[in-house]
């Protein structure tokens, strides 16, 4: 993502924390990129240079005044008048990165070997948000590859403590 594009995302951020609007903002542009991602020519259409920008406007008005935040409707409109719609999803992918932030969330990756049962899901959600005092959404994944133990990337942060990772350590280890 571009920097513009961060700046673009921060403010839409910062106008909905005043309006305390934070979550429907979110609900929003979400409803957004669906319609957008069902009708990749919508987004043709709002950045057509060969469209007069009044009627892209319009166009923005009539699909969503009314059916979306008035935030998330001006925010599209000023994408489209600066000509920079193609950043709208890593905006809103910077938006629920800021909201998650705001609001001490963090999206966990957990990768094993095995299938985790629900009694070690559990256990591991509980000892994360409290070692790391916030709320964790996490997503689990499998790797036979990994042997055993887990691989857990939390915020970019990548804590493996997979038996393939100690296998590799301790070759490492024979072989200096």
């Amino acid at each position: 993502m571009k920097q513009t594009d961060r700046e673009y995302a921060e403010a839409l951020f910062s106008l909905c924390v005043e309006e305390d609007m934070c979550e429907t903002a979110l609900a929003d542009m979400r409803t957004v990129r669906e319609l957008i991602l069902e009708n990749p020519e919508y987004s043709l259409l709002l950045a057509s240079p060969a469209i007069p920008l009044s009627e892209r406007l319009s166009a923005i008005d009539e699909a969503f005044l009314g059916k979306i935040c008035d935030s998330c409707v001006y925010f599209l409109k000023l994408l489209c008048e600066k000509g920079r719609t193609a950043c709208f999803f890593d905006a809103v992918n910077e938006y629920k990165a800021l909201l998650d932030a705001s609001e001490r969330i963090s999206d966990v990756k957990v990768t094993s070997a095995v299938e985790l049962t629900e009694s070690e899901k559990a256990r591991l959600k509980d000892k994360l948000e409290s070692t790391y005092d916030r709320k964790v959404n996490i997503e689990y994944f499998i790797d036979e590859g990994l042997l055993g133990g887990l691989v857990v990337d939390m915020d970019g942060r990548i804590m493996d403590s997979s038996l393939r990772r100690r296998l590799r350590d301790v070759k490492e280890v024979i072989t200096t």
